[in-house]
């Protein structure tokens, strides 16, 4: 753990590739007691989220718009998130992204309290790792989304 006497620049380096979506932690809870989790997203031009759309009752989730535009779906509403707005996400709220535009976007994701971290992405990695470039495992997927504390929206809910 970083202690508060020596700051560090990034103390994170974890990056994965998922798909057409990438995935850099700056901050872990581990790196702040806890307190918050910083990442980037970045997703190419015209792609849609994987993974199911989902909700998490531990932690809100603020998204920052750098550069393009994400569409988020929270809890059934589109809101486009471009650069310099910000989107807070609530506990509880189901909610998905995709980028509909022509050029990559890129969000600053951070999450209060630092419940979620590269583990969680690894995870992810393997599953899609596992699928050889097609869908993903539903099965897995959930799995892998309740175990860090994500919940995956039941069919009827799913949005997008």
């Amino acid at each position: 753990m970083t202690s508060a006497s020596s700051p560090t620049i990034n103390p994170a380096s974890d990056v994965f590739a998922l798909g057409p979506i990438v995935v850099r932690f700056l901050v872990t809870g581990e790196h702040s007691t806890g307190s918050v989790a910083a990442f980037e997203l970045t997703v190419a031009a015209l792609q849609r989220l994987q993974a199911p759309a989902h909700s998490h009752d531990h932690y809100e989730e603020t998204i920052y718009g750098l550069h393009g535009t994400l569409t988020w779906t929270v809890d059934g509403q589109p809101v486009d998130v471009g650069p310099g707005q910000a989107l807070c996400i609530p506990r509880g709220a189901i909610h998905r992204f995709d980028n509909h535009g022509e050029a990559e976007a890129k969000v600053l994701c951070i999450i209060s309290p630092g419940a979620i971290g590269p583990q969680y992405f690894r995870d992810v990695a393997e599953v899609m790792t596992a699928s050889a470039g097609g869908p993903p495992d539903a099965v897995r997927m959930g799995e892998v989304m309740r175990r860090h504390g994500l919940t995956p929206a039941p069919p009827r809910q799913a949005i997008g």
